[in-house]
């Protein structure tokens, strides 16, 4: 066996010590992660040479380890007494240089190409064949695997991302990934949500960020790209380049191809890399289109999953085309994850308007004897969009219905009608949920005003719509129970309207044998108390009180008591996806739904969309930038409500 401290070279011919790992339906190939031990090793061999052949025996491979273990301590000791302390330094960085090496084969292997690991005076290639002939699963190939090292050198990896350096900083505790880094929504919501959570210091400093897409690009591209999409907060804008620069250092870019199962193993050695083998829990955003969900998510769960921390998937909105299609995506997302893994996120839930919705109602005791049907005569939640948002292709296959009643409407009456829970766990309060969502009785077609916007010639609106897409839904909601039998809830969300807004209102009943009636006015409704919690056009809430108009004489008016936020509060907004998104990383997932809770609303909309299926009904048309279709006037109507103020 030939010895020195200038080479060192084994041949096993015939033995085998290397076993073939398949992270990707491709052949089988040989792989320098069945030893990791003398992975770590093969840049510390000062001008060694290694040169190894064949397959894998427990034997030599334990053999070969305490080989390389023990050149590696003689090694070092020559070199710090021929070089000192000064290449001391220099050959610990190297080693943890060296110790990215462990992930090439991964990150290889799915390609079949060539990885080379660069120095300054020599170069060392690696090369995994691929052969069709040899896949069977007991094939071992005889693969010859050169290493060639440098004591001067420092190893630089060469991939199709730029080179990183752990020094001075420490491995990442939460890593987040995004899929589709490119897309629109990631590029305008995401990162930049991200960025104003690091910014202000609700995230750790070392987190890492992961961009995953299809596009060829490098990572300064990228970073290039989000750079113009980030922003500092208004009301403390103190070092926010630095914090800028900070945040786009810690992203990262991957392009995993069109082989998803590739792409994750990639994805995986990727985060492995820049964990540096330290515990770090996961979240992957699935910013994907529907039909992309499910191979994404199964080969993401099955090839980039953590085995050191949580794991934790959010999926946008919607869930699905109908009950059958969503009940299909929620199993096969159970077979891969735990339904706590799995968090449906809706932005417009991320509002503070729904935050705030169990805290008015269970943390003051003037609103919990009114909260029933004894007091409360209708309630009616509305979201009007103008002008400024269009319907889109996404939009024309899904509709109004699936996009924003099946999930937020119906989740805003979840949460203002349900009962106390035992306990703000989102566990607790989501059990409430799904109570209230069971008891709504089944939409029938004469409870529902359907519309759809036109445009006149003169309109720059591209309507991207078939004949039977909703962009209006007007709809009357019974729930049959203790609390709130007999009591409507009315619901009005379109698109194309004349003004752009989002409230709660809730009509409480007319004062029994009032005194004042003849006072009030001709019109006594407008005398009601209500109850209005504005979200848009300026968050708000409101109480609607009779009150005697000052002077002489007795006439009364019904004037609103305000809290309005912009006075009161003088700080800016969140957006909805950095409130979401924070509560991803806590783990509160009260404002998303349970599959449970999924299965009850679409059963809640069921009849609606079978008639639609069946054309039994079409949708009324309506001006765009109008007030919607007439027909939701007489739905009011028809159950005894005046209609809300435009």
């Amino acid at each position: 066996m030939p010895m020195s401290f200038s080479s060192f070279s084994v041949s096993f011919s015939e033995s085998s010590f290397i076993r073939p790992i398949s992270l990707c339906p491709t052949p089988a190939k040989a792989s320098l992660r069945s030893f990791p031990d003398a992975v770590h090793n093969f840049h510390s061999l000062t001008s060694g040479r290694l040169v190894c052949y064949g397959g894998a025996a427990n034997f030599c491979q334990r053999f070969y380890g305490l080989r390389i273990w023990i050149m590696e301590s003689l090694n070092l000791r020559q070199r710090n007494r021929k070089y000192g302390p000064a290449n001391e330094f220099k050959s610990i960085r190297s080693q943890e240089k060296d110790h990215l090496t462990n992930h090439l084969e991964t990150i290889s292997s799915c390609e079949g190409q060539v990885i080379h690991v660069k120095n300054d005076s020599n170069e060392a290639t690696r090369t995994t064949p691929q052969s069709e002939e040899n896949s069977s699963p007991n094939y071992q190939p005889h693969v010859p695997v050169e290493v060639v090292t440098s004591m001067e050198s420092e190893a630089v990896l060469q991939t199709h991302s730029s080179n990183f350096s752990f020094e001075g900083s420490k491995a990442p505790s939460l890593c987040i990934a995004v899929i589709g880094a490119t897309g629109e929504l990631a590029r305008r919501k995401i990162f930049p949500a991200l960025f104003a959570l690091y910014y202000s210091g609700f995230l750790p400093e070392n987190i890492g960020i992961f961009g995953y897409s299809r596009k060829n690009l490098t990572e300064e591209e990228m970073r290039s790209i989000l750079a113009s999409t980030l922003t500092c907060r208004i009301d403390h804008q103190q070092n926010c380049e630095d914090k800028m620069d900070a945040f786009l250092s810690r992203i990262y870019y991957l392009n995993g191809g069109y082989d998803n199962i590739c792409g994750m193993s990639k994805l995986n050695a990727r985060m492995e890399q820049i964990e540096g083998g330290s515990e770090a829990n996961r979240i992957f955003y699935l910013s994907v289109p529907q039909e992309c969900l499910l191979d994404v998510a199964s080969s993401l769960a099955s090839n980039a999953q953590t085995q050191k921390g949580w794991n934790r998937i959010i999926i946008e909105k919607p869930f699905g085309f109908d009950a059958l299609s969503s009940h299909r995506l929620t199993q096969s997302l159970l077979t891969k994850f735990e339904e706590k893994q799995i968090y449906r996120i809706d932005h417009l839930l991320g509002r503070n308007l729904i935050e705030n919705l169990t805290v008015l109602r269970f943390a003051n005791l003037v609103f919990l004897p009114l909260w029933s049907r004894t007091y409360i005569r209708n309630v009616q939640v509305i979201l009007s969009e103008d002008l400024g948002v269009q319907a889109g292709r996404y939009f024309d296959g899904y509709g109004i219905i699936r996009d924003i009643v099946h999930s937020h409407i119906l989740q805003t009456i979840a949460l203002l009608a349900m009962e106390s829970p035992i306990s703000l766990d989102g566990e607790d309060v989501r059990n409430e949920k799904v109570k209230v969502l069971r008891s709504i009785r089944k939409l029938e077609p004469s409870n529902i005003i359907l519309g759809q916007y036109k445009s006149s010639s003169g309109d720059k609106v591209d309507l991207c719509l078939n004949s039977l897409t909703p962009t209006y839904f007007a709809a009357a909601l019974y729930i049959d129970n203790a609390r709130w039998d007999g009591v409507p809830f009315l619901i009005k969300a379109g698109l194309g309207l004349i003004k752009h807004r989002v409230e709660i209102r809730i009509q409480f009943h007319h004062v029994p044998g009032n005194l004042y009636r003849e006072r009030i006015g001709h019109n006594f409704d407008l005398a009601t108390n209500e109850l209005i919690l504005r979200d848009m056009p300026d968050e708000a809430i409101l109480v609607r009180v009779n009150n005697k108009i000052p002077g002489l004489g007795l006439q009364l008016d019904s004037p609103e008591l305000n809290l309005l936020y912009k006075d009161k509060y003088k700080v800016e907004m969140p957006d909805s996806y950095e409130h979401l998104l924070l509560d991803v990383i806590d783990g509160d997932n009260h404002l998303f739904m349970r599959s449970d809770e999924l299965a009850a609303a679409w059963n809640i909309l069921a009849p609606v969309l079978n008639e639609m299926d069946k054309k039994n009904i079409v949708p009324e048309l309506y001006e765009l930038g109008g007030r919607g279709p007439v027909g939701a006037y007489y739905l009011w109507a028809k159950h005894g409500v005046p209609w809300p103020e435009d």
